[in-house]
């Protein structure tokens, strides 16, 4: 049995949607990140980033693990799926994970920041991020051009990748012109494990990108959570 610490993001997405496909027993805990839940001492125990998500394997001596990342490695490696054995098949599949981890991720979220939740519109921040988020969504269609997959086979790369690349609207960023990525969206997002997973917790993000007035309330909570948060005040 493996405990979940989770929230609707798309990080907390990956986990919940590689524990569905890899047919794991596993219990959810949503954190509540208006409240700070994340910052709670409990929390920090086995997390000491304070951020989601994080797992507890109760299997394995109650092993914590950390960061998406590592988190879909080690239920790769726990179970020996969505994740070659052999070496350059390995190699490939980590390479994109690690694509999706210091790019697709960053800049998407930065664009989130500055498109959605800052107070001010500070438009070359926005150019910046959505550009580069833009950039890094062509990167991806150009590997998909002939490939059904990121890496060769389905894997922990394609989850990492897609929990993030779908919610491209709420970033700001158009997909219209890349279909090999529009294709590969779609035949991820038609997976039962896939569509069970974004739904643990509960996510309507591409909704509110669809809704100026729960966009706008979204955004302010969000922005609420900015500016009360504690890396403001030193403290992570």
């Amino acid at each position: 049995m493996i405990d979940l610490y989770t929230a609707a993001t798309p990080n907390g997405h990956k986990i919940s949607i590689a524990l569905e496909e890899l047919e794991l027993q596993y219990t959810l805990h949503v954190l509540d990140l208006s409240a700070n839940e994340q910052k709670e001492p409990w929390f920090l125990n086995f997390n000491p980033n304070g951020r989601i998500p994080a797992i507890v394997d109760r299997a394995n001596d109650n092993f914590a693990v950390f960061e998406s990342g590592a988190i879909l490695i080690y239920l790769a490696e726990k179970t020996g799926r969505l994740l070659p054995a052999d070496p350059e098949g390995r190699s490939r599949v980590l390479q994109w994970l690690m694509f999706q981890m210091g790019g697709i991720g960053p800049m998407m979220g930065q664009a989130n920041v500055f498109y959605r939740y800052f107070p001010e519109k500070l438009q070359p921040a926005i150019d910046r991020y959505q550009g580069e988020t833009k950039r890094l969504f062509r990167v991806l269609d150009g590997q998909l051009r002939d490939n059904e997959y990121l890496a060769g086979e389905y894997s922990i790369a394609d989850i990492a990748n897609w929990a993030w690349v779908r919610t491209h609207k709420w970033s700001g960023v158009d997909v219209d012109d890349l279909p090999n990525l529009q294709r590969w969206l779609n035949t991820i997002g038609d997976r039962p494990a896939v569509q069970r997973g974004i739904t643990l917790p509960p996510s309507d993000v591409l909704d509110r990108a669809n809704n100026d007035d729960e966009a706008a309330r979204f955004a302010q909570a969000a922005r609420n959570m900015l500016e009360t948060g504690q890396s403001r005040q030193g403290k992570g």
